[in-house]
């Protein structure tokens, strides 16, 4: 398609302003010698690229859309219509307690919730993603170490199925990384923990379900063998959408959680946004949280902690992205909420019984929200591989699952269906994966050239990701 650039004429508008009444006023400010090449669209010109563009993008409105470990699901409008409401959105976050009431209950009211949903006491809606989340889980860590003057405490364990933003996590809050290898059954080794901790180990960082899938059945041991050293333990919450309202990682023995509104509490995201990445804790951490506490029985107000970390960015973090978490979870209540674990791991069991017999599984025993499929053997004898897969599901209509992760896996594609894809649409993709399997046996050769129908084919990706072309030469 075309560039932006390549639309267009000098001389062509798409807005009509009235003449200047005012005294024209400039900033003292330095100005450029010359005035940017923007370009000169009309208004149906902007119309038509942006429509171009998005019929381009690929979401969960369009199809199957199975990122393993990114919970890709549905979002329901209700929330949309909740978080545009003018009272949330027309509110200023330097304005009074007094005058924004809604909005801190808001905050206080998702904060019981989350803290009700995974065993914590407290919880910052600061973070404003993911890894976001797990650097502030990191820094109550280290403010807890600090305080005590444990300061021999210099290392953090991260299991080599993590997520790759924990081990660089940790690295960036100043710890020393301590790989732990997995078992043969993907579950972490607790020999292999024991072992590696000691008076040094600041904490674990671990995601239960884990980044295979599945669930750490010896969870309890693994806290207490991290406490009992003295350290403590934190919960990537990538993976929560397969116990919410089932387990609780606090009753697990976690220290503090990070929870990914965008992914588990229904907002859309990806493409850089919106995101959400609240932290929640045991009540010893509390009082290093960063931002504000909304606190109060009557009209509430906002306080900093007492030892707290400080600001982890701006306000209250992405405010709109609670409020739909919030619209979320009082519409499932109490007795919808379990449900939505109960049908991602339902959904993920079922795909992979209905494919195990033609893909090989990284672990052929029941999983909860994703299950890995290896390409592994294929690949290393010619045949099809995993970035092959990919390819020629997107001619089918499909978005591929996450490829080459976790690292323990290789020629991985961990499929993670949610719960919000009914049994129609997971037996129309088993037929592809299917028919797909057998056209590799018949021709790999056609599957290696695959898309065939997408807007572009196979890129260099190795050039593209090198040398990336990102600015237009006219």
């Amino acid at each position: 398609m075309k560039t932006v650039f390549e639309w267009g004429a000098p001389g062509r508008r798409c807005t009509i302003l009235p003449a200047l009444d005012v005294e024209e006023v400039l900033p003292k400010a330095p100005f450029r010698e010359t005035a940017p090449r923007l370009p000169e669209l009309s208004e149906t010109e902007v119309s038509r690229h942006y429509t171009e563009l998005a019929e381009q993008v690929f979401g969960v409105n369009d199809g199957f859309y199975p990122l393993g470990s990114c919970t890709m699901k549905y979002n329901p409008s209700v929330n949309e219509e909740m978080c545009s409401l003018p009272g949330f959105t027309g509110v200023h976050p330097l304005q009074e307690d007094a005058t924004v009431q809604g909005c801190l209950r808001v905050l206080k009211t998702a904060e019981e919730y989350l803290c009700a949903v995974t065993g914590m006491d407290a919880v910052t809606f600061q973070p404003a993603a993911g890894a976001h989340g797990e650097f502030t889980g990191l820094l109550l860590i280290k403010a807890y170490h600090t305080e005590r003057k444990d300061t021999k405490r210099t290392k953090v364990i991260v299991p080599d199925s993590a997520h790759g933003t924990n081990p660089a996590t940790a690295t960036m809050c100043g710890y020393e990384v301590i790989n732990l290898p997995s078992g043969a059954d993907g579950l972490v080794d607790l020999a292999a923990l024991k072992a590696a901790v000691g008076e040094d180990t600041a904490g674990l960082m671990l995601t239960n379900p884990n980044t295979c899938g599945l669930f750490e059945k010896d969870i309890l041991e693994i806290t207490k063998i991290v406490h009992e050293a003295g350290g403590l333990v934190y919960y990537d919450g990538a993976n929560l959408n397969g116990i919410i309202g089932v387990a609780r990682p606090g009753d697990m023995g976690f220290d503090c959680v990070h929870m990914n509104l965008h992914k588990t509490f229904s907002t859309p995201h990806g493409g850089g946004g919106p995101g959400s990445g609240p932290v929640g804790c045991k009540a010893f951490l509390a009082k290093y949280l960063p931002g504000h506490a909304v606190s109060g029985d009557g009209e509430l107000r906002r306080t900093r902690a007492e030892m707290s970390l400080g600001d982890m960015r701006a306000f209250d973090g992405n405010f709109l992205v609670v409020v739909r978490a919030l619209t979320y979870l009082l519409m499932l209540g109490r007795e919808g909420l379990p449900e939505i674990s109960k049908n991602a791991v339902l959904n993920a069991n079922y795909m992979m019984e209905q494919l195990k017999d033609v893909y090989p599984m990284a672990f052929d025993k029941n999983v909860y929200h994703e299950f890995v499929i290896t390409m592994e053997k294929s690949a290393k004898n010619g045949g099809v591989s995993a970035m092959d897969i990919a390819k020629t599901l997107l001619d089918h209509g499909m978005h591929p699952p996450t490829m080459y992760f976790p690292l323990i896996v290789h020629e991985a594609l961990m499929v993670e269906p949610t719960e919000t894809e009914s049994r129609e649409t997971l037996d129309a993709v088993i037929r592809v994966m299917k028919e797909i399997h057998e056209e590799a046996v018949r021709d790999p050769e056609s599957i290696k050239a695959s898309p065939k129908r997408a807007p572009i084919g196979r890129p260099d990706e190795v050039e593209a990701a090198r040398n990336p072309v990102i600015r237009y030469r006219f």
